[in-house]
């Protein structure tokens, strides 16, 4: 029996770390991947990207909704000084704008109604001590990390619908900037 204490332990303390590796690196690699995929896609980066109403044909990966317009866009705010601000323009029912981090974190989501919602978002504030253009409110956030995307879902049933929401997207910004 004394034997087998040490293999035992061989085994158990390598899938507990296989196991922790997983938990601690697989989103970043699904997120890396996922912002590559969306790049090669044509997915811009520091602007929204409003794809094809989802429909069998479109579905790629994750089951979205039919019901519902999306309008994507990558980020980097790793640059020092870099704030990206975004605004989701007015839409008459249901909207959400969602910030996901390079560890597919859903940070952070707004939510608005016939109302038009800007944000501005940061990696880390002035680490030198300097002053800093960025001056924050209370919709401003720091992300956990410096890449992401951010996702506009606005509610669009029908063609129509969804025509119209194409269009408000046309007023939905996702800018960067530097101090």
């Amino acid at each position: 029996m004394m034997r087998w204490i040490g293999p035992l332990a061989v085994i158990t303390l390598t899938a507990l770390s296989a196991h922790w590796a997983t938990l601690a690196y697989a989103p970043s690699v699904i997120m890396d991947r996922a912002l590559t995929t969306l790049k090669e896609r044509g997915i811009a980066e520091h602007a929204f990207t409003a794809p094809q109403r989802i429909t069998p044909q479109t579905q790629v990966v994750v089951r979205s909704s039919p019901d519902l317009f999306y309008s994507l866009c990558r980020y980097d705010v790793s640059n020092p000084g870099s704030v990206l601000k975004v605004t989701m323009s007015e839409w008459p029912d249901y909207q959400s704008l969602s910030f996901f981090d390079a560890k597919t974190n859903n940070f952070a989501t707004f939510r608005g109604r016939g109302q038009q919602v800007n944000v501005s978002l940061v990696a880390t504030g002035p680490t030198d001590g300097s002053a800093s253009f960025f001056k924050p409110g209370p919709n401003d956030l720091v992300a956990p990390t410096g890449r992401g995307v951010v996702l506009i879902r606005r509610l669009a049933p029908t063609q129509e619908l969804f025509e119209q929401a194409k269009e408000a997207a046309q007023s939905d910004s996702c800018d960067i900037f530097y101090s």
